[in-house]
């Protein structure tokens, strides 16, 4: 999961070279635990999507619970949540809708769609900043969401010749902005702390599965499964990324981020064969590669030096 990978905020120059690679390792082990997501999905048999957007909600929330608990204590957590205001709410209702769109899209579609759409998260949120708050957009970004478009157009066609599902890849479209609108206000509200939002968005989901839901009974092994999609899949990689993006540039976490969505179908591809269709892979490359061009633009302008002979200071734009 994406949804904060494009955050402005920098690495502080107060943050060492140790902590800055802590960091980097924290955010990819992030992106490697979300990208775990469709395959783990996989090997659930419950029919009902309802079901494991509950139970997958529910050990999620239960860990970050735990995990800001263990880290800022009873109350510490009790003021983050009471902080956080309306855009952490804002966040949490994002992140509950795009969590369990994740789940439900995974019956109509390919992970491979769902994964690489949501690669150009960081460019739909620029697109977004602008209509919305007018933030400027250069020209080189306007390419690059051009180039997403067009990405994300050739892996949609299928569904309007009945390759796939419309309802599948219309989740999945669905999943990347709610990350993007989610990016944009984490950026106007850079103060709000995203461990707790992220945390109601769980309980949200959570509570909107189980007035939706037919059964909350799974077997043993589905349950187990159902855990690890919880607690190691969204919660962990939820800790990892809110952990390590404050100690690097944000160019490096959005990059970083990308192993999600090239990881992803991999994992699906190797351990349960299923192969992406040719234009899910032209769709999916397309995408990808104006995301790491521009991700590689930004981070060269944000490390460029304020003027000349000094190193290593970003760029204040």
């Amino acid at each position: 999961m994406t949804d904060t990978a494009s955050s402005p905020i920098l690495a502080s120059s107060t943050v060492s070279r140790r902590d800055e690679r802590v960091g980097m390792l924290l955010v990819f082990l992030s992106a490697l635990m979300w990208s775990f997501g469709g395959t783990i999905a996989r090997f659930i048999t419950v029919g009902d999507s309802w079901t494991v957007v509950f139970w997958r909600s529910v050990w999620a929330a239960a860990f970050l619970i735990c995990f800001m608990i263990w880290r800022d204590g009873w109350r510490g957590m009790s003021k983050m949540f009471r902080d956080m205001g309306l855009p952490g709410l804002a966040v949490g209702v994002c992140f509950a809708t795009a969590s369990t769109a994740f789940v439900v899209a995974l019956a109509y579609t390919t992970v491979a769609n769902i994964l690489l759409m949501q690669a150009g998260v960081p460019l739909l949120a620029a697109l977004f900043a602008w209509a919305l708050f007018r933030e400027r957009v250069g020209v080189a970004t306007w390419l690059a969401i051009a180039a997403v478009i067009a990405g994300v157009a050739i892996m949609v066609s299928e569904s309007l010749d009945g390759a796939v599902s419309p309802i599948g890849d219309g989740l999945a479209l669905l999943i990347a902005v709610m990350f993007s609108i989610a990016t944009v206000i984490t950026r106007r509200f850079a103060g709000v702390r995203m461990t707790p939002a992220t945390c109601l968005g769980t309980m949200l989901a959570a509570s909107f599965a189980a007035s939706q839901t037919s059964t909350f009974i799974v077997s043993t092994s589905d349950m187990g499964f159902l855990f690890v999609f919880g607690v190691v899949n969204l919660g962990l990689g939820l800790a990892f990324f809110a952990t390590g993006a404050r100690l690097i540039p944000a160019a490096i976490a959005a990059l970083l981020g990308t192993f999600e969505p090239i990881l992803g179908p991999i994992w699906v591809w190797l351990v349960h064969s299923e192969v992406p269709s040719g234009r899910t892979i032209v769709g999916g490359a397309v995408v990808v590669t104006a995301l790491l061009v521009h991700i590689g633009l930004e981070f060269k302008r944000q490390t460029r030096p304020e003027r000349a002979g000094v190193t290593g200071v970003p760029s204040p734009n």
